[in-house]
């Protein structure tokens, strides 16, 4: 099994990939990479094309998001959209609250009538306090049930260390978010409102005759960044949570506590760089390529093929692409029937410097449940073992 493993991956993608297969059950485990020194208090950098997470420092921490969330926002008004509680032309009252709000804003008048439209752009291009502010007390009738009602989504989708106190990032110490839930806040934005998603990366917008540039850097620095949001209050810092494409591969990040807008694009820059120069993605396995052929018992057939249900993409240091390890995982002899399609085991490759990759296998055909005389068999089989091993023992 090693030698026809081996030299099948060879042909595909990896030189000195080396695949053995054992019968151990399955483990998932995140992918980490050490090697690039971050000057931010916390950072998380992913890779979306194949799921690496590439950078975690303090990641987990629930810390002040400032306008980061915003993004939260945004996002309760995507769905609201999507649920088609609202369209694009839906306008909304500004309410002496929503006026009076400080820091960055849209300048909206007590009596505008801004569009759901609009107020995407006046949070996404300017990060208007006020237009959050207008978009929570429309959604849910005041401030407080809209942070509510946030928590509660951000909960739905894995945010294990968000609570949302206010719509705009206003410092408060009950509004925290770690840089990792930040991360899946935008992966959803971006997989999920690619129709909206656009918006983020709009140069600049005007209202009541005021144009205000997006604060988010690098947009037009021909680097492949694209949105999201950045974020300074006294207590998180100048921070940006933002993506990247650059080819097939999109990145996304999140990064906060640095001590200036200059130091804020450096980092950004850093790790961009860092992040596609020094990986390298490749291709081990096309959809439905047999990995194994593991054992099966009382089936018409003795084996059935382990398959990667989908093309099998991993990432890779730019230095030791060629230095891999893989083996198949799976829990053996497997019962019979056994459905095509099924979740069998896992193609576990070993990267150097970096944690474990682990790419599903499924059963690449249907296996039939064996009759009469395959149990006849298989129970005459295992009577021969016992008798064999009593002999043996006899006779020692």
């Amino acid at each position: 099994m090693r030698n026809l493993l081996r030299t099948h991956l060879l042909g595909l993608a990896c030189a000195g990939l080396a695949l053995t297969g054992t019968g151990t059950g399955m483990q998932a485990i995140a992918q980490t990479v050490a090697g690039f020194e971050t000057n931010a208090t916390s950072a998380y950098v992913r890779d979306m094309t194949t799921g690496t997470v590439l950078l975690d420092k303090a990641a987990d921490v629930p810390l002040p998001p400032a306008s980061m969330s915003k993004l939260m926002t945004l996002l309760m008004l995507f769905e609201a959209l999507e649920d088609e509680r609202l369209s694009l032309d839906t306008t909304f009252t500004v309410s002496p609250r929503a006026y009076q709000m400080g820091g960055s804003r849209m300048f909206l008048e007590p009596t505008d009538r801004p569009t759901a439209e609009d107020l995407i752009r006046g949070i996404a291009v300017l990060s208007g306090n006020d237009a959050t502010v207008v978009v929570a007390e429309g959604l849910a009738g005041t401030e407080d049930a809209f942070a509510q009602m946030a928590t509660r989504r951000a909960r739905e989708l894995g945010m294990r260390n968000t609570t949302i106190a206010n719509a705009s990032g206003w410092p408060d110490p009950n509004h925290l978010m770690s840089k990792r839930d930040l991360g899946i806040l935008a992966e959803h934005i971006i997989t999920t409102y690619p129709q909206y998603y656009p918006y983020l990366s709009e140069a600049e917008f005007t209202w009541n005759g005021i144009t205000q540039p997006n604060r988010v850097p690098l947009l037009t620095a021909g680097v492949g960044l694209d949105g999201l949001k950045t974020g300074f209050t006294s207590a998180a810092g100048y921070s940006l949570t933002g993506s990247v494409q650059q080819g097939e591969r999109r990145i996304i990040f999140a990064f906060g506590g640095l001590d200036s807008e200059r130091a804020r694009v450096q980092e950004a820059e850093a790790i961009i760089n860092w992040a596609f120069r020094q990986f390298a993605q490749v291709t081990i396995a096309r959809e439905g390529e047999v990995m194994a052929q593991a054992p099966v018992w009382l089936g018409v057939e003795s084996t059935v093929p382990l398959v990667v249900a989908e093309e099998a993409r991993i990432l890779v240091p730019a230095i030791g692409a060629r230095d891999l390890d893989a083996r198949v995982v799976y829990d053996g002899p497997i019962p019979a029937p056994v459905a095509a399609g099924t979740r069998l085991g896992e193609l576990v490759v070993d990267i150097p410097d970096m944690s474990q990759m682990r790419i599903p296998l499924v059963a690449g055909a249907d296996v039939a449940e064996g009759g009469f005389a395959v149990r006849a068999q298989a129970a005459a089989a295992r009577l021969f073992t016992k008798v064999r091993g009593a002999g043996q023992e006899a006779l020692n």
